[in-house]
């Protein structure tokens, strides 16, 4: 049974929501799933002033407790990861990027080699960094010798107009939590879906030569 970890940062929910779809639609496909969550780094909020974002951050990760944080055994497990993480200046979150800087130890051994990756992201505005969010992403996959499966622009659900980044699915939040539309939720199932087809034929084929 292919072998997936979705691992993921959220601040308001957005990510959250998109993981957990994530996570469904790879285990609905018939992979082993692991959902994980990247810890917190401070408990001083990023957003000073703004009271709506503090309560949504405080009320999230209240929500999300339950949820196991990442380590490096779960990237060692799996055989695909799909990565989530909001997008900070055109950058992952620094949850998220202290995590993959945490994988020397397994990346010296090859560990990561020939896993395949794929990513989304949620950023507060429709043009605010989401392409360059999943392509500095993609720098630490390669470094990896990973395999990178974006969505692509092969499924109609691509051109709903919430949508349409052929390098991972992104939802636009406005700084909102709950701001996932239908739309983003059928793309990021068939990113999921499509990973979990490229990574089980990826395993056929190395298992056969």
């Amino acid at each position: 049974m292919t072998k997936v970890a979705v691992i993921y940062y959220s601040s308001q929910g957005n990510v959250h929501q998109l993981a957990v779809a994530a996570a469904a639609a790879a285990e609905k496909a018939g992979a082993e799933v692991r959902l994980r969550r990247t810890a917190e780094l401070t408990t001083e909020t990023v957003v000073p002033g703004n009271d709506t974002w503090n309560a949504n951050w405080a009320e999230h990760l209240a929500a999300v407790a339950d949820v196991p944080e990442a380590t490096l055994d779960d990237l060692e497990w799996a055989d695909a990861v799909l990565w989530g993480t909001p997008g900070r200046y055109g950058l992952p979150a620094a949850s998220l990027k202290q995590f993959i800087d945490q994988t020397l130890p397994l990346h010296s051994k090859r560990g990561l080699l020939n896993k395949v990756m794929s990513s989304f992201t949620s950023t507060a505005t429709l043009h605010g960094g989401q392409e360059s969010t999943l392509l500095a992403l993609n720098n630490a996959f390669y470094h990896w010798g990973a395999i990178i499966v974006p969505p692509g622009v092969a499924d109609p659900i691509q051109l709903a107009p919430t949508n349409g980044n052929p390098y991972g699915v992104s939802s636009v939040s406005r700084n909102e939590a709950g701001n996932v539309t239908d739309d983003n939720l059928a793309a990021i199932e068939y990113q999921a879906r499509r990973t979990v087809e490229i990574t089980t034929a990826l395993r056929t084929g190395l298992a056969a030569s």
